[in-house]
């Protein structure tokens, strides 16, 4: 019943996802972006404040989510450096949080705080800037099918042909597993690469595709034993039970975060 939940929710939630991301503007997907942000970083601090592992700042990561919604408001020359000075002011306010209440907000509860902000917001955030430049419409798929081929073809090989276990992090996944989704990867971008090709005369390249597949595959799925990993930790199955069958927000775009900075680069020099 489970594994039919999971499939009903994909099957209505792409779709969805599809709509929004061809025919939304850019100030639309901003703002949902940053919404999807957090709603995923509540998820991630409340797991650490239910454990009684860390009393996270939420404040200041709400902040640096409600930021993504101003990024194509910034002037692309901007961004990276706007970014790089706004992880080490918030690491700054962190501290200070600490010295001022004599450290009712200790270092664990600053490092939960800020490892929060580099690994949802600042990661979410090349989603929406990937969509945003030239031919970018069609490129931000290439993130999406690469997490979601490499799940679903993971998932699927797994149950079929998985004999040898892969991690103790997530004890159902499998060397097998691991190796289909790779595969599914490659499938899916390839096609997706044909059909953008032959339609719109991109001239994409099938071998820096193959090798983007590859690279964003293994990522996605050590994004998934990330999010697994912190799970573990904090001693939860799932985030939240926001989405029947896939559990809470972080839960369903764990891999697809995880890989989005190192697409938008990857994209960048390949497309």
């Amino acid at each position: 019943m489970n594994n039919i939940t999971r499939v009903l929710t994909g099957v209505i939630g792409f779709p969805i996802v599809a709509l929004f991301l061809i025919f939304g503007n850019e100030i639309l997907i901003d703002i949902a972006f940053a919404i999807i942000a957090v709603m995923s970083l509540h998820e991630y601090y409340k797991a650490f404040k239910s454990s009684e592992k860390a009393k996270p700042v939420t404040y200041i990561g709400y902040i640096a989510c409600s930021l993504i919604a101003t990024i194509h408001i910034i002037p692309n020359e901007y961004i990276i450096n706007i970014i790089g000075i706004l992880i080490p002011i918030f690491l700054l306010i962190l501290f200070f949080e600490g010295i001022i209440t004599n450290m009712k907000t200790n270092i664990m509860d600053i490092a939960v705080t800020i490892l929060g902000i580099c690994y949802i917001p600042l990661f979410i955030m090349f989603i929406p800037l990937l969509r945003g430049i030239e031919n970018g419409q069609f490129l931000v798929w290439y993130i999406i099918l690469s997490a979601w081929g490499t799940d679903i073809f993971a998932f699927i090989v797994g149950k079929l042909m998985g004999k040898h276990k892969f991690t103790q992090i997530s004890p159902h996944k499998t060397i097998e597993g691991c190796v289909g989704g790779i595969l599914g990867s490659v499938i899916m971008n390839l096609v997706y690469t044909v059909i953008i090709n032959l339609v719109f005369q991109l001239g994409i390249s099938y071998v820096s595709i193959t090798v983007l597949a590859v690279i964003l595959s293994i990522l996605s799925q050590v994004g998934d034993l990330a999010a697994s990993s912190i799970k573990r930790y904090v001693g939860i199955k799932d985030f939240s039970n926001l989405l029947p069958g896939h559990g809470g927000m972080l839960d369903r775009i764990d891999s697809l975060i995880f890989i989005a900075p190192f697409a938008f680069y990857l994209l960048k020099l390949f497309a």
